[in-house]
């Protein structure tokens, strides 16, 4: 076997025991928590199960939740395979709805289907590429850590869109509820049959299979991936890091941006309280469960959406709280990073044995 066929064998391998071991502590976490509840485990992973998979109309709900898990997921791992953390994407998805919403609503209303549609989609990537600008432009010309720019920058975006629904652009026809007019039919992105998901989640697998062949087989995913593993040796070369980091920022907050044009062109229809969900910090975990991998990325993205719509059964059925999925899900994370913990530690004691020995 080769040196490249044993690295892969290994990487797979150790991928494999960091997924299991994460699913155990997530499990686990959540038998301890039933129980405390005084709910029996087997019974309610089982309502779970059957709440998320067991209906044509369960199986739409986790495909609508998985669209913008999938593109927040990809915007979080492309980032951070060269070394950037986006923490932005909770904004970066608000300011792509409502540049959506507000080209559809207020610039282009009138536009044939076949020319508005496109657009709004293109104005949602371009709002979450130009939020996700400002961290890396910091970053570049003041040095300023990307992770609490965008990270405060998620508040702002959130206040903004608040203010716009609350004041300019809210409903005169709404009876005093918070929220725009509805957007024109034609700015609607299609569904599926027999179901609330949308084309966003086809355009976001699209754009996983697109991502994962431009990183491995393009110059441009080569000097991605480089950056992120030898910053010094990319620096050395003459890899231009500046410029990369604004490329690479923006392609994050298009993805982003897509998951919000999504989100309301695809489900809403509308700007409106409930459109934050906290799929930008989401994302975080579907990067990290899927390894940073846009194929993984969308697994873990349906593996997260499975226990959100899940949850909701928890709450029908057994009068648990639905928010148990939201500890489920964090499990998931912290069990991922306890797998990737011992993992190291293992190299970590035979050098030490080894140093002792000699």
């Amino acid at each position: 076997m080769s040196l490249g066929s044993r690295g892969r064998t290994a990487f797979a391998s150790g991928a494999v025991l960091s997924t299991s071991l994460a699913l155990f502590f997530a499990l686990a976490v959540g038998a301890i928590m039933f129980a405390c509840l005084g709910a029996d485990p087997l019974r309610a992973y089982a309502v779970m199960a059957r709440g998320a998979l067991c209906s044509g109309y369960a199986l739409g709900e986790l495909l609508v939740k998985a669209a913008p898990l999938i593109l927040t997921g990809l915007a979080v791992a492309l980032a951070r395979t060269m070394l950037l953390w986006n923490i932005g994407c909770e904004g970066q998805f608000v300011m792509g709805a409502t540049a959506s919403a507000g080209f559809a609503l207020y610039l282009a209303p009138d536009w044939p289907a076949a020319a508005l549609l496109p657009a709004t989609v293109l104005v949602g990537a371009a709002g979450g590429a130009l939020w996700a600008l400002i961290p890396a432009g910091l970053k570049n010309r003041f040095r300023v850590s990307e992770i609490l720019s965008s990270l405060l920058l998620n508040y702002v975006a959130i206040l903004y869109m608040e203010h716009l629904y609350y004041g300019p652009w809210r409903n005169p026809q709404g009876f005093g509820f918070p929220g725009t007019a509805t957007l024109p039919q034609a700015a609607w992105l299609p569904t599926l049959p027999g179901s609330r998901a949308h084309l966003g989640l086809v355009l976001g697998l699209g754009l996983a299979a697109a991502l994962f062949v431009a990183l491995r087989r393009t110059r441009w995913g080569y000097e991605v991936r480089v950056m992120g593993l030898a910053p010094k040796a990319a620096a050395y070369a003459g890899m231009n890091l500046p410029r990369q980091t604004l490329t690479v920022m923006a392609l994050s907050g298009a993805l982003a941006g897509l998951a919000g044009m999504g989100e309301v062109c695809g489900v809403q229809h509308l700007l409106q309280d409930g459109l934050a969900q906290g799929y930008g910090y989401q994302g975080i975990i579907a990067a990290f469960l899927g390894r940073l991998n846009p194929l993984g990325v969308v697994l873990a993205a349906l593996l997260l959406a499975a226990v959100m719509v899940g949850g909701q059964g928890l709450q029908v059925e057994l009068g648990l709280p639905s928010s148990i999925s939201v500890i489920l899900t964090a499990a998931l994370l912290f069990g991922f990073l306890a797998a990737e913990g011992l993992k190291g530690l293992g190299p970590a004691l035979k050098t030490r044995a080894a140093q002792g020995g000699g």
